[in-house]
């Protein structure tokens, strides 16, 4: 019979090399849920419980402080709910909305334009402007070429007019030797001190004429510049070398023992020799001069060619990118800036013109007026009484509203009432007025608050117990997503997606949140749009 026992050791083996596989080295998913961007209606609700109170004497003020322009009421006068009371002035926020709506106006017209795109005008011409721009870089182009091909023409020149000046210069080294040469055979043969040193000139003379021949025919017979250059350089030498021994020999001419041996007509000889030396001396330094300033000028000169191309091409560039901006269709980037500049301009707007009514001071109420603390012209703080108003109904709702909620409530919100009384019933009442200073329960600051019934019920009493729902807000066909899918990081508000198999962090601007634990998505995210819920 067979032992299976090595095959069970194989299988036990391979069985926790899966494992340990399977535990350290595949990587698992992260667990998640991913939900769709939607659009829908965001609320922002505020939970109260009151009690029903007998109506007292309201308070009415003005949310920001003032001068008066007007006053419509007197003490005692009957009111209807809505009547206007008092007024502000309101000159420089009526002048800000102007502005206000300008801006709106652009920026509105600046989206509309994006959206819409580029005319064919606009477009053609910003054809015609790369076209222009083409026929311009050809023509620098072919400037280009003929600054090159002129400034080569020119040092060439320079360069043959400098072998003709060595020509001329060697042939006045080699006249002055044959004189000196002359001279030297006939006045100065000897071994005597003159003679020797007539012969060391003679002979200075002819090595550094020697030499020189050398350089230029090297010059000549392969006539590149450094060539013609070295040339200059050892004529120049040679003829600096020749006219200092011609100034010796000359000297020694003139010495008493020598003066009257020397015809006139030898040292006259000399001294035209010294001549021709100096002024071929004179003609290498131009030459030298000339081909320097020679390449001085052609290097400007192409410098200005090539910066003429350069900005033509740059010229060819910008027309090019310009046209294919205008081709384009807009990019989400830049719809989404122009969106949002159209919404600030909005809000700013819409904050104006809440600033203005709230200019307006109106009765929340059906009353009397038994009060009038101010006159037109008087300056009317933030929050001061400004008129007191007896309520007609005969009953209100006071609730204390915590100090973090009473910055979202504003007057003539609207409240929905639930009675312990009155079960399964939803009575439909507002805000009318908000205590300036606060009150402390248990050591927490509140504000109390006063809700008026828009119906009175039949039956009702005092210290019923009201559970009331604050409708601060409402926005209808946004964006919004679940508050827990919201990460604050690195001051930024971000959600995660989950693209390419990997988590990604994307920023967003969010605006109202609503009491449903759903916000308002302003930017950074689209409908249908999917983000990490964890």
């Amino acid at each position: 019979m067979m032992n299976k026992k090595p095959t069970l050791v194989v299988i036990i083996v391979f069985i926790l090399a899966f494992a340990i596989y399977g535990g350290f080295f595949r990587k698992e998913k992260p667990i998640f849920t991913l939900i769709q961007v939607s659009r829908g209606t965001i609320s922002q609700e505020i939970f109260e419980t009151g009690q029903v109170k007998k109506g007292e004497e309201i308070n009415l003020s003005f949310k920001s402080g003032g001068t008066m322009e007007k006053i419509y009421v007197e003490v005692g006068e009957e009111i209807k709910e809505g009547k206007v009371l008092a007024k502000l002035e309101r000159v420089q926020l009526e002048i800000q909305l102007q502005e206000a709506e300008a801006a709106l106006a652009l920026s509105q017209a600046q989206l509309n334009k994006l959206l819409a795109g580029a005319g064919q005008e606009e477009i053609q011409v910003a054809q015609t402007t790369v076209d222009n721009a083409k026929i311009s870089l050809e023509a620098a182009q072919q400037n280009l070429k003929d600054v090159e091909n002129t400034a080569e023409e020119n040092l060439n020149q320079a360069y043959q007019d400098s072998l003709n000046v060595l020509d001329d210069s060697y042939l006045k080294i080699y006249n002055a030797f044959n004189v000196v040469d002359l001279i030297q055979r006939t006045y100065f043969a000897g071994n005597d001190q003159e003679g020797i040193k007539v012969r060391e000139n003679k002979d200075k003379i002819e090595t550094v004429m020697v030499r020189a021949k050398s350089y230029l025919d090297t010059a000549k017979s392969d006539s590149k510049n450094e060539n013609v250059d070295t040339a200059l350089s050892e004529m120049e030498t040679a003829l600096s070398n020749t006219s200092l021994a011609l100034n010796i020999i000359r000297e020694t001419c003139e010495i008493p023992s020598c003066r009257n041996l020397v015809s006139s007509t030898d040292k006259t000889s000399l001294d035209t020799q010294r001549t021709y030396i100096n002024t071929a001396q004179t003609n290498i330094t131009n030459s030298q001069q000339t081909i320097s300033s020679t390449k001085i000028t052609n290097e400007s000169n192409i410098n200005t060619a090539q910066s003429e191309v350069s900005t033509a091409e740059g010229a060819i560039a910008a027309a090019k990118d310009n046209l294919s901006l205008l081709t384009a269709p807009p990019k989400k980037a830049d719809l989404d800036l122009y969106q949002a500049q159209v919404d600030q301009a909005k809000s700013k707007v819409q904050l104006l013109e809440k600033q203005i009514e709230d200019t307006i001071l109106r009765s929340p109420v059906r009353g009397q007026i038994t009060k009038i603390e101010k006159r037109v012209g008087e300056i009317a703080q933030s929050q001061n009484t400004i008129i007191t108003l007896l309520p007609a109904d005969p009953f209100k709702i006071e609730v204390d509203i915590y100090e973090e909620d009473v910055v979202k409530v504003n007057i003539n919100n609207p409240v929905d009432i639930s009675l312990i009384a009155f079960p399964e019933q939803i009575f439909k009442g507002k805000v009318i007025s908000i205590d300036p200073a606060e009150k402390l329960i248990e050591s927490v600051v509140y504000y109390k608050a006063v809700i008026n019934f828009e119906e009175t019920p039949d039956n009702l009493k005092p210290g019923m117990t009201a559970d009331v729902v604050i409708k601060t807000a409402t926005k209808e066909n946004v964006l919004i997503i679940p508050e827990e899918a919201i990460q604050k990081k690195d001051n930024k508000t971000i959600v995660e997606v989950f693209e390419d198999e990997v988590i990604k962090s994307k920023k967003i601007e969010v605006g109202l949140e609503g009491s449903n634990d759903m916000v308002e998505v302003l930017s950074g995210l689209e409908q249908g749009e999917e983000i990490i819920l964890r």
